[in-house]
């Protein structure tokens, strides 16, 4: 089994995804060869996004940033 993280491309009215040929020598992947895949959607995260329920940032307190 390969794992392998490449971008989806549009074709025509179609998607399609490209295997790099380093990836199909290893594997001994020929030209019309059928295939079988597990496609798993990954999702982008930002850092923000990842705080949506954090609580805000308050104020320091006057003796603390003394300390800092």
């Amino acid at each position: 089994m390969v794992i392998i993280e490449n971008p989806v491309k549009r074709w025509g009215h179609s998607f399609g995804i490209v295997i790099p040929m380093d990836i199909a020598k290893k594997i001994n992947l020929k030209e019309g060869q059928i295939i079988e895949m597990e496609i798993m959607g990954k999702k982008g995260v930002d850092a923000f996004g990842r705080f949506k329920k954090a609580k805000a940032f308050r104020e320091e307190k006057e003796a603390h940033r003394e300390f800092w």
